[in-house]
Protein backbone atom coordinates (compact mmCIF):
# COMPACT_ATOMS: atom_id res chain seq x y z
CA UNK A 1 0.00 0.00 0.00
CA UNK A 2 0.99 3.47 -1.14
CA UNK A 3 -0.25 6.91 -1.20
CA UNK A 4 0.80 9.86 -3.10
CA UNK A 5 0.14 13.18 -0.76
CA UNK A 6 0.67 16.58 -1.05
CA UNK A 7 2.92 18.80 1.38
CA UNK A 8 4.42 21.96 1.07
CA UNK A 9 3.35 22.67 -2.54
CA UNK A 10 5.10 19.00 -3.56
CA UNK A 11 4.23 15.54 -3.81
CA UNK A 12 5.56 12.50 -2.17
CA UNK A 13 5.08 8.64 -2.78
CA UNK A 14 5.44 7.39 0.81
CA UNK A 15 4.83 3.96 2.52
CA UNK A 16 4.43 3.22 5.93
CA UNK A 17 7.33 3.74 7.52
CA UNK A 18 9.26 6.00 5.18
CA UNK A 19 11.11 8.82 6.33
CA UNK A 20 11.06 11.81 4.14
CA UNK A 21 11.66 15.46 4.29
CA UNK A 22 9.85 18.31 3.56
CA UNK A 23 8.95 22.01 3.75
CA UNK A 24 9.74 23.06 6.87
CA UNK A 25 6.07 22.58 9.48
CA UNK A 26 4.77 24.58 11.77
CA UNK A 27 4.39 22.14 14.43
CA UNK A 28 7.09 21.15 17.11
CA UNK A 29 9.95 18.23 17.30
CA UNK A 30 7.63 14.93 18.23
CA UNK A 31 4.59 16.08 17.37
CA UNK A 32 1.86 14.73 14.76
CA UNK A 33 0.84 15.75 11.60
CA UNK A 34 -1.87 14.57 9.16
CA UNK A 35 -1.22 15.01 5.14
CA UNK A 36 -3.78 15.27 2.62
CA UNK A 37 -3.97 12.37 -0.29
CA UNK A 38 -3.65 12.78 -3.91
CA UNK A 39 -4.11 9.02 -4.74
CA UNK A 40 -3.63 6.04 -3.03
CA UNK A 41 -3.02 2.44 -4.09
CA UNK A 42 -4.12 -0.36 -2.32
CA UNK A 43 -3.81 -4.03 -3.16
CA UNK A 44 -3.04 -2.69 -6.70
CA UNK A 45 -6.83 -1.11 -6.71
CA UNK A 46 -5.34 3.00 -7.78
CA UNK A 47 -7.37 5.40 -6.11
CA UNK A 48 -7.06 8.94 -7.56
CA UNK A 49 -9.03 12.30 -5.80
CA UNK A 50 -10.33 15.34 -7.09
CA UNK A 51 -8.24 16.92 -6.63
CA UNK A 52 -7.97 15.10 -2.84
CA UNK A 53 -9.10 11.55 -1.53
CA UNK A 54 -11.89 12.34 1.05
CA UNK A 55 -11.73 9.28 2.86
CA UNK A 56 -8.14 8.72 3.09
CA UNK A 57 -5.19 10.77 5.77
CA UNK A 58 -1.43 9.92 6.10
CA UNK A 59 -0.68 10.06 9.89
CA UNK A 60 3.15 11.04 10.52
CA UNK A 61 5.38 12.35 13.36
CA UNK A 62 8.00 15.43 13.12
CA UNK A 63 11.27 13.39 13.86
CA UNK A 64 13.48 16.67 13.67
CA UNK A 65 13.05 20.48 11.87
CA UNK A 66 16.17 21.85 10.68
CA UNK A 67 18.28 23.62 7.52
CA UNK A 68 19.51 21.94 5.06
CA UNK A 69 23.36 22.94 3.61
CA UNK A 70 24.44 26.38 2.57
CA UNK A 71 24.27 27.44 -1.03
CA UNK A 72 25.88 30.40 -2.05
CA UNK A 73 24.81 32.33 -4.54
CA UNK A 74 27.12 34.76 -6.16
CA UNK A 75 25.96 37.40 -8.81
CA UNK A 76 28.66 39.79 -10.61
CA UNK A 77 28.54 42.04 -13.47
CA UNK A 78 32.00 41.91 -15.74
CA UNK A 79 34.36 45.01 -15.97
CA UNK A 80 31.86 46.87 -13.76
CA UNK A 81 33.95 46.03 -10.52
CA UNK A 82 29.69 44.80 -9.12
CA UNK A 83 29.39 41.97 -7.23
CA UNK A 84 27.17 40.30 -4.33
CA UNK A 85 27.36 36.68 -2.21
CA UNK A 86 24.77 35.56 -0.66
CA UNK A 87 24.04 32.20 1.33
CA UNK A 88 21.28 30.54 1.90
CA UNK A 89 20.44 27.38 3.83
CA UNK A 90 16.60 25.88 2.85
CA UNK A 91 14.44 25.11 6.49
CA UNK A 92 12.92 21.46 6.26
CA UNK A 93 11.45 18.94 8.61
CA UNK A 94 12.09 15.43 8.76
CA UNK A 95 8.93 13.17 9.18
CA UNK A 96 7.83 9.82 9.39
CA UNK A 97 5.32 8.27 8.28
CA UNK A 98 3.54 6.12 11.08
CA UNK A 99 0.02 5.02 8.94
CA UNK A 100 -2.35 5.07 6.04
CA UNK A 101 -5.65 5.63 6.50
CA UNK A 102 -8.07 4.18 3.97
Amino acid sequence: MFAIIEAGGKQYKVEKGDVIFVEKLNNDEGSNVEFKVIALSNEGNLTLGSPYVDSAKVSAKILKNGKGKKIIVFTYKPKKGQKRKLGHRQPYSKVQIEEINA
